[in-house]
């Protein structure tokens, strides 16, 4: 009968055959690895179906292999062939449908698989850390579960897949189209594991347009499991290349100097030692001149990868591997990803048109796809050939310095006059380092004649450079080593003093010129995205020069787009207080230049406003915002973009007023705006429908918002990318929904996982790492491990105290956390002190009607109690449960939590009937509200069943705490610290943790 065979090799040995397509490989080789590491034997088997075969017949074919057949199961498994999902169920319902026990799978995926993959009851790995994935895989291939010992020593086995390597820089997006070249990953693969120390560098050269950056980035994605250490450089030009690697020494944890040659040689040392991590992938991007770079390229027991389309890397000993054009199978496949809507013949006749060259087929084949052009009308338009545009990025050179500021103003004009036209434009950048590099990439013909020489002509370029050296004016800051000249330098570092000179001494005509190309210079280095937080560095360059170059008071589009950009960077990388004060510098610059009615002051007021609720300061907001809806809603209608944009500041300034209702009407009908003018996968519907989930939370419905921020999280990580700022904070949403529903194992998997992300992306000290921090530090709580929950919350609180000040929300919030914990596990005394200055805090900018201010006054009734003030402790509490019904209702789960908390003072005091009343009114509403089994609702039972004992109804109180002992051991398990408190009959407390809002 199937399923009866025992599945043993010759030698009893259980084994698993692992099935899995091979964008997948680095889940198949450590699911590998787990399995072998407990005596399984493994044979891992790459998917690769051929279109011509019938899958019924691919799938018997995979049950010829010994033991349990484990399919990894992907979009991208599915899409090999391509086949459709008809197809798929067809031959999921006729061949493992008829043999289920020889069949697997785990998930790796959350987009949607054909229907039909249900018969293979896969284990979901996704949104969880490796220990929980491990035991998942486990139990679904029935074995045992218990933990084994690491290997002591470094890192052995894959990493785990979802888990970023340690250092991780400059790496391209994965291409989700990337196709075939199975056979040359597997290729480089050998070949660097097989390599010596020292010899692990492989070539990957072909021709332009071949793919080789496409495939070196396939083999990051698909291999970087294995390595601690991944970084990409670009490697066209000798001092970029140089720059690019000496940036890595900070990610290595080297402690060296500021000069430049010191960080680049502690690299190479570093590399070369293996320390501190012996596991490293260079990939150098673009070494067309093996000669320029060959000297630089680190040995060690790491592997280098390299892009050229030079053969010549073979004489420096390099192996190397030829990346051809596509074969006619893969261009077809590519193509049909690529363009949908072309049939396979039409997709042959494309590439034998192409010639099979992979960018041209990109190029094409997505220009195809949204024209309504034949490929037979494309094809004779090819005669011409196609352009190629190429970007060359300039270098950056920075060197040591040499101090002076001696100012000899009327020697150098005398000399070289052109030295002062370049000093005066120094002066409208911040003094110290100046970017004059964004001069030089301006167009000719934007510069006034009295410049365009200056910045147009190498010789004239240096020489006043140089003659500024020479007098101490200015010093070079490059990126080449001493003994290299660099005079033509990338920024230069100006003295304050003489910042100030220059400064004054400028006759007018010149300053408004020269301002002017110091602003569009500005303007024209923008990254463009200030969301993107690999473009934070420009930002931070160009953020201080703003001021001095006057830009509030320029008229020019860019510009003002450029201070936009700039105030969004400012609130996405924490900097509020500079943010807030730019930001109040445009408003009152902004009205007097463009009047109180320009559109631009839309976008800066949405910009300032963030700002500004980053701080606390909602009822300022709320009149901000409120004036622009009335206005736009008003001038341009409801369903204007602008419009909706303000009504969603305006719904977030009532969510932190603790006008929740509000907050969710508004919120309700910005999404369905959203989705009915840009669709459900626009960036902004996903942020609308995120700002829906926190409204829903906050109001206590802890399902509805999981679910919308269950979706949200997949479709940021299918739109944007998984490392995106918005990604990353989807992830602490779901955790938090999570935790807040009782899932605490699945909430403390997937945030651990998510802050070591946040630390990478966003750095330790970001606000959005902090919020991570504290999370995790919750989620240790709930899940009963105080030690971790202990740093954690240290650790949080301390950060944020020194980055953003006492009295910032998020300070606030971690504040309030600490202290129930210290109530609970440590100093009385202190718990008591930050309490209170939590609570005075609260008061000061919210008002004393806020639910913050209720709920932080009820966990200080808890410390009174602690102390023996049970009167004071009754009487705050009572205070507290009814400020707090006011208001967000008596069903709400913070009103239910102070309602516990009431009952059990109501005991201490003498009133057992009043207590008893209560819980026994909180069972019913946090049932309905929660769910029967809900960590809240379980601890109402447990002190429902201590207040029926204090009424001598014994049988009734133990009914009723057996129940809920049977539910808290189901739900949270048997050892859960909640469990085991109940068990002991120590009565169950409520904290009130204020939430992002």
């Amino acid at each position: 009968m199937p399923g009866t065979r025992k599945e043993v090799g010759a030698t009893g040995t259980p084994t698993v055959t692992i099935s899995f397509a091979g964008f997948n490989r680095a889940w198949a080789a450590w699911i590998a690895d787990r399995l072998e590491r407990r005596g399984t034997a493994v044979v891992r088997q790459r998917w690769d179906p051929r279109a011509e075969v019938p899958l019924e017949e691919l799938l018997r074919d995979l049950t010829l292999a010994r033991g349990r057949v484990l399919i990894v199961l992907s979009d991208w498994y599915f899409q090999l062939g391509p086949r459709g999902h008809e197809e798929w169920n067809r031959a999921l319902r006729e061949v493992v449908a008829a043999d289920p026990d020889r069949f697997a799978a785990v998930s790796v995926t959350t987009a949607t698989l054909p229907g039909a993959t249900s018969v293979l009851a896969a284990a979901d790995l996704t949104n969880v850390g490796a220990e929980e994935a491990e035991r998942r895989l486990l139990v679904r291939l029935g074995l045992p579960t218990d933990p084994l010992p690491e290997p002591a020593g470094t890192r052995q086995g894959p990493r785990y897949p979802a888990d970023p390597s340690e250092v991780w820089g400059g790496v391209p997006r994965r291409n989700i189209r990337f196709t075939g070249r199975d056979e040359l990953l597997s290729s480089v693969y050998r070949t660097l594991q097989d390599a010596g120390p020292g010899a692990g560098v492989v070539t990957l050269h072909g021709m332009p347009g071949a793919g080789k950056t496409q495939l070196a980035a396939e083999y990051v994605y698909r291999f970087g499991s294995e390595y601690d250490v991944v970084w990409w450089v670009p490697a066209d030009r000798r001092a970029l290349y140089r720059q690019k690697l000496a940036e890595l020494a900070p990610e290595l944890g080297l402690s060296t100097g500021a000069e430049y040659g010191e960080r680049l040689r502690a690299v190479h040392d570093a590399l070369r030692r293996g320390e501190p991590h012996p596991h490293w992938l260079l990939v150098l991007d673009g070494a067309d001149e093996p000669g320029d770079i060959w000297d630089l390229v680190p040995s060690g027991p790491g592997h280098v990868l390299i892009t050229s389309r030079n053969r010549r890397w073979s004489e420096y000993n390099s192996h190397l591997v030829g990346v051809p054009v596509y074969s006619r199978d893969e261009s077809v496949a590519f193509i049909r990803r690529r363009a949908p809507r072309l049939s396979r013949a039409e997709a042959g006749r494309l590439a034998e048109a192409l010639e099979d060259l992979p960018l041209l087929l990109d190029q094409t084949g997505g220009w195809l796809n949204d024209s309504d052009m034949s490929v037979a009308e494309y094809v004779r338009l090819l005669d011409g050939g196609i352009d190629q545009d190429v970007v060359k990025v300039s270098a950056d050179f920075p060197l040591a310095f040499q101090t002076a500021w001696s100012i000899l103003l009327n020697k150098l004009k005398e000399t070289v006059p052109e030295s002062v036209d370049l000093l005066r434009l120094c002066s409208f950048f911040a003094p110290g380092s100046i970017p004059v590099r964004l001069l030089r990439k301006m167009p000719p013909g934007e510069l006034p004649e009295q410049l365009s020489g200056l910045m147009n002509d190498p010789l004239l370029w240096n020489r006043a450079i140089g003659q500024l050296r020479q007098y101490s004016v200015v010093r070079l800051e490059s990126h080449e080593t001493a003994d290299e000249e660099a005079s033509s330098g990338e920024s230069l570092y100006v003295h304050r003093m003489v910042h100030q000179i220059v400064g004054k001494d400028m006759p007018e005509r010149d300053r408004r010129e020269f301002v002017d190309v110091v602003r569009r210079a500005l303007a024209a280095a923008d990254p463009g995205s200030p969301i993107d937080t690999r473009l934070w560095p420009a930002y931070a360059e160009i953020t201080p020069h703003l001021k001095w170059a006057d830009v509030l008071n320029s008229t020019d589009p860019a510009v003002q787009v450029l201070v936009l950009n700039c105030l969004r960077y400012l609130y996405l990388s924490g900097e509020y207080q500079a943010g807030i004060k730019l930001g109040r510098r445009a408003v009152r610059a902004w009205r007097e230049l463009l009047g109180e009615n320009h559109p631009r002051l839309w976008d800066l007021t949405y910009n300032y406003a963030n700002l500004l609720r980053a701080v606390g300061d909602y009822a300022g907001t709320e009149a901000i915002e409120r004036a622009a809806v009335d206005r736009l809603r008003a001038e341009r209608g409801a369903h204007d973009l602008e419009h909706l944009r303000a009504a969603g500041g305006l719904a977030a300034d009532l969510r932190g007023l603790g006008r929740y209702d509000e907050a969710l009407e508004i919120s309700g009908w910005i999404l369905a705006a959203y989705r009915e003018l840009l669709g459900d996968q626009d960036a902004r519907t996903l942020n609308a429908q995120n700002n829906l989930a926190v409204s829903l939370r906050l109001l206590g419905r802890y399902g509805e918002s999981l679910e919308l921020n269950r979706r949200t999280l997949d479709a940021r990580r299918r739109l944007l990318r998984l490392r995106h700022t918005w990604t990353l904070a989807s992830e602490i949403n779901y955790t938090t929904d999570l935790r807040l529903l009782g899932r605490y194992g699945d909430a403390l998997s997937l945030q651990n996982q998510s802050l070591r992300v946040h630390r990478m992306v966003l750095g330790p000290d970001n606000p959005q790492t902090l919020r991570a921090e504290h999370n995790l530090a919750l989620c240790h709580y709930r899940s009963g491990d105080r030690e971790q929950a202990s740093a954690l919350f240290t650790r949080a609180l301390e950060r944020c105290e020194r980055v953003l000040g006492e009295g910032d929300p998020l300070t606030m919030m971690v504040a309030a956390t600490q202290s129930c914990f210290v109530r609970q596990h440590g100093d009385i005394d202190r718990a008591r002190a930050m309490s209170e200055k939590v609570i005075g805090r609260y008061v000061a900018m919210l008002g004393e009607e806020h639910p913050f201010v209720a709920g932080t006054r009820a966990n200080h009734a808890l410390i009174l109690r602690n102390v023996g003030e049970r009167d004071r402790a009754h009487e705050l509490m009572e205070h507290s449960l009814a400020a707090m019904t006011r208001a967000v209702g008596e069903n709400h789960p913070w009103s239910l939590g102070c309602a516990i908390n009431a009952s059990a003072l109501r005991n201490l005091v003498g009133d057992p009937e009043s207590a008893a009343a209560l819980t026994d009114l909180v069972v019913v509403r946090a049932a309905e509200a929660l769910g029967r089994t809900h960590p809240l609702t379980l601890s109402a039972r447990i002190a429902h069943a201590a207040d029926l004992r204090g009424l001598r109804e014994r049988r009734r109180a133990e009914k009723i705490e057996s129940e809920a002992l049977e539910d808290l051991s189901a739900t949270l398990g048997a050892q859960h610290v909640h469990t085991v408190s109940a068990r002991s009959r120590t009565r169950p407390y409520w904290d009130f943790e204020p939430p992002a809002v």
